[in-house]
């Protein structure tokens, strides 16, 4: 079983970015478990947003303490909580870049991706709103998910402009990480 742990304020789409990636895996054949938890209903809250993901149903409901994978939507977090709390010994971590904001230095196999996602948001949708970016980066970094099948969750939950916006961005954090590695 694979398990992600999306760190974000209310209101900066931890659910969207959660609910998109469930349905990846999905489109990849696999059983997906995707729910938030958020403690004051307010915009701004820091809130977490979860995926399981396994090759047969996923039965297990509760939070997420020993993730796979890390997405920090808003690195501010990282100054008032261990964001990185139980990250597994080879476990990933995408970041959306903030100045300011000082990334820790991973030991072992873990590995941290730092990604301009607000920025390629800005130049694709108009809007801070690097979720998609971040997933971009997320399958690019992870090797877990295809573009493709990230590309096609996109189509299937956004349209018009919103979805080729977002299909930009997606992409572009995909080559972003691709040209790191």
């Amino acid at each position: 079983m694979r398990e992600i742990r999306i760190h974000a304020r209310a209101g900066q789409g931890a659910i969207t970015t959660a609910s998109l990636l469930g349905h990846t895996y999905f489109h990849k054949g696999m059983y997906p478990y995707a729910f938030p938890h958020f403690g004051a209903a307010r915009m701004g809250a820091p809130m977490n947003a979860f995926v399981r993901v396994d090759d047969r149903p996923v039965r297990l409901r509760s939070q997420i303490y020993a993730p796979d994978y890390v997405i920090v939507v808003d690195a501010t977090l990282m100054r008032g909580f261990n964001c990185f709390s139980g990250l597994k010994e080879d476990g990933i971590a995408i970041i959306s870049q903030r100045e300011g904001v000082e990334i820790p230095k991973f030991k072992g196999k873990q590995k941290a991706y730092v990604v301009p996602a607000n920025e390629i948001a800005m130049k694709h949708i108009g809007r801070p709103l690097g979720n998609t970016a971040l997933l971009g980066a997320y399958a690019a970094a992870t090797k877990d998910i295809g573009l493709d099948n990230l590309l096609e969750a996109i189509k299937n939950r956004f349209s018009g402009k919103a979805q080729e916006a977002n299909i930009k961005a997606a992409t572009e954090g995909y080559e972003f990480i691709n040209k790191l590695k």
